[in-house]
């Protein structure tokens, strides 16, 4: 169990960072193409930052996808070689497991909010 906490602790963590680092690269970007003039704008200047934040919604919810699937396979076999070790027991480890893959799945589901606000509101 002290495994399987460590490893959803884990997964929550680099999950923050990486949102919070995909959120910011595409504001700070815009933010400092900003300060030039109306004049000096061009398509292409539009086309970069649409890039750019193209790339930090995929990198966000690609990372968070992975390691999500990587937790919640941890937490699945961590359960099954639980549950053979002590069937009696197999009720609260399940409840258990499936807790934790709820919170699991909810920071991927965050992470595809965060790539869907980067990519229509910055």
């Amino acid at each position: 169990m002290k495994l399987l906490k460590k490893s959803i602790i884990t997964v929550a963590l680099l999950f923050a960072v990486f949102a919070f680092f995909s959120a910011t690269v595409p504001a700070v970007a815009t933010y400092a193409a900003g300060e030039t003039t109306e004049a000096e704008e061009t398509e292409e200047d539009a086309g970069s930052s649409t890039g750019a934040k193209a790339v930090a919604a995929a990198i966000s919810i690609g990372v968070a996808a992975g390691l999500g699937t990587i937790g919640m396979g941890l937490c699945v076999g961590k359960s099954a070689e639980g549950i053979a070790r002590q069937p009696e027991a197999e009720g609260k480890i399940r409840t258990s497991m499936i807790l934790g893959i709820v919170f699991i799945e909810t920071a991927v589901l965050y992470a595809l909010v965060v790539s869907i606000l980067i990519i229509f509101v910055l």
